[in-house]
């Protein structure tokens, strides 16, 4: 029976895939994109290391903003998943074209608010407001921690009087870890947004290993999307990186280190079921747990970082449109997601919901 059903799933999954390549190809621009604009880590050492820890990420961390993104509307039948999932992909390779680092927490929030309309299911604002919010606080948040960190780093490096090129190879070494730290935790706020549609259809049958280990569905997705997630930022990355590394204004090795560090901090935020229980535990406000754009997330910490230093460094275009691809991302996908279903029930007879 399964090897019958292979194919379809198959079939229906590539949109999924296509739209963690997406990811990839736009996203690592915010893990490594400073260092490379920097010149201090070469876009292929970047890419490797990018592309094995978001796969670490996406299989270890990724249940809690996945779990967040169902609650928006649960897309049960394959199709409909497909679409949704080939509509944000579509809306998020548009904007990779023209070198745009845009959210793609945004592109499949917008398909899926396209999906409901479609389908007349009812779309929960709460949860919908409360993943629109941290689409402000995300930027914001991000860039007070970078001006934070950076302030601290500056004055420490000052006191500490270190031989320039000491600094240097220092600053390369943090890049390195900052990056990956940050393509960990970019796997796993970031993969819901990959195959989070998916999971309440469960494509794929829970796989018991002979230890008595079982490796459910979504561990399984989790994986495929962390693989497609990889070969985005091994094969079409290099654009983005440099938007964010060196167009959007001008900043030092260090500033780029606490860039990176500041957006990494942000997506664990919202990505950590340790920490939610934790802070439930004592009785303190939770963070919700919801895929955030590290599009925004690097972006506030290079324009906070930029604005410390003078607001003369910012290239006040290249923002521009950066804020106008982050309007359009999500309409352009819950436009193309609509019709698309259209087009997939009456041309293809398909179930869509």
């Amino acid at each position: 029976m399964l090897s019958s059903i292979e194919p379809a799933v198959l079939l229906f999954l590539t949109s999924g895939l296509f739209l963690g390549w997406a990811l990839g190809a736009n996203d690592a621009a915010n893990v490594f994109g400073t260092a490379v604009g920097t010149r201090m880590v070469q876009w292929s050492t970047a890419a490797i290391i990018c592309s094995i820890f978001v796969v670490l990420g996406a299989v270890i961390g990724g249940a809690g903003p996945s779990h967040t993104l169902g609650k928006l509307g649960a897309v049960s039948a394959l199709p409909g998943a497909f679409m949704t999932a080939l509509a944000a992909a579509a809306a998020v390779y548009m904007m990779t074209k023209s070198g745009i680092p845009v959210s793609t927490t945004q592109a499949i929030v917008g398909g899926i608010v396209g999906w409901n309309l479609f389908s007349g299911q009812p779309t929960d604002t709460a949860v919908l407001t409360t993943i629109i919010s941290t689409w402000v606080i995300c930027p914001l948040l991000s860039a007070a921690i970078a001006v934070t960190l950076y302030k601290g780093i500056t004055f420490a490096l000052r006191r500490s009087e270190l031989h320039l090129l000491r600094t240097d190879a220092y600053t390369r070494v943090g890049l390195l870890l900052a990056g990956a730290f940050g393509a960990y935790a970019l796997g796993a706020n970031n993969i819901a947004n990959v195959v989070g549609v998916f999971v309440p259809a469960k494509p794929f049958p829970d796989i018991v290993l002979t230890s008595g280990v079982t490796i459910s569905s979504t561990i399984q997705l989790f994986f495929l999307g962390g693989l497609a997630i990889a070969v985005g930022v091994l094969t079409y990355s290099k654009r983005v990186m440099m938007t964010v590394g060196g167009g959007l204004g001008r900043i030092s090795p260090v500033a780029a280190f606490v860039a990176v560090v500041s957006h990494s901090i942000v997506l664990i935020l919202f990505a950590s079921k340790a920490l939610e229980a934790w802070l439930s535990a004592r009785g303190l406000p939770t963070i919700p747990l919801v895929p955030v754009s590290s599009s925004q997330a690097v972006v506030g910490a290079v324009v906070g970082i930029a604005m410390l230093k003078g607001i003369a460094g910012i290239r006040w275009r290249v923002l521009g449109s950066i804020l106008i691809g982050w309007l359009a991302t999500p309409m352009l996908a819950g436009l193309l997601c609509f019709f698309g279903l259209y087009f997939l029930k009456n041309v293809f007879d398909q179930v869509v919901y």
